[in-house]
């Protein structure tokens, strides 16, 4: 049985695309580089706590929605050895 239902949680690119911001302005209303926020909706783990709090109130949206945890890339294999 559960007892408690986790919300979703959306990429930090998909959350600042939801607030209807371009890389530009919302690197400039963060108060950060555009190249920084390039760099975080790549590998959002590196977003210290104090940015995840401006980033929730520039795309009005709550942090514990946002994925800021280390990615992961999967590759497929396309061996046939095994």
């Amino acid at each position: 049985m559960v007892l408690f239902h986790e919300m979703p949680q959306i990429t930090l690119k998909a959350a600042r695309v939801n607030a209807g911001l371009t890389i530009m302005n919302a690197s400039k209303l963060i108060g950060i580089s555009h190249s920084t926020l390039v760099k975080w909706e790549a590998n959002p783990g590196l977003v210290s706590p104090i940015w995840q709090r401006k980033i929730q109130q520039v795309y009005n949206f709550p942090i514990n929605h946002i994925f800021f945890g280390e990615t992961v890339e999967f590759k497929s294999s396309d061996s046939e050895d095994g």
